[in-house]
């Protein structure tokens, strides 16, 4: 899943990341901040795509919004559990309310972001992932039962 590049002594190895999201302003600001440490494979704007897409870029991370087309992100992270991939699901999502916490871990999530957090959070629930811990919004744990 995860391409290795050799440079001299050093095997730098890149974690392969898929954005989905219907804000083009958003992919584009999530790519700002994953990319100097991560590689993305591709962006896609609806659940449809996330599932295609996971077929066949075999990512290593997917970064999920809740609310877009065709498929929404829980419907698309509850197919892609079922099918067993392995990659990690992050939500990168407005919603605040608990119901919708609670839904995306049951749905497979280890990670949820809302969006007016981008920039401090993103990076680390994306790390958070890749170790095997799960990570939610400060903002929202006092209200989740999945915070640290």
């Amino acid at each position: 899943m995860t391409a290795s590049v050799k440079s001299g002594c050093e095997t730098h190895t890149f974690v392969r990341v898929l954005l989905a999201d219907d804000s083009p302003s958003m992919l584009q600001a999530a790519r700002r901040i994953l990319e100097p440490e991560f590689e993305i494979v591709g962006t896609v704007d609806d659940g449809q795509a996330v599932l295609e897409a996971t077929e066949s870029l075999k990512p290593d991370v997917l970064i999920l919004d809740i609310s877009m087309g065709v498929i929404n992100g829980l419907q698309a992270a509850r197919l892609l559990t079922r099918l067993g991939s392995k990659a990690k699901i992050v939500f990168l999502t407005v919603h605040k309310d608990q119901e919708f916490v609670e839904e995306a871990f049951s749905a497979g999530a280890v990670g949820y972001v809302i969006k007016p957090r981008l920039g401090t959070d993103l990076l680390v629930a994306v790390r958070e992932a890749l170790v095997g811990h799960t990570f939610v919004s400060p903002d929202l744990i006092s209200r989740s039962p999945h915070g640290p």
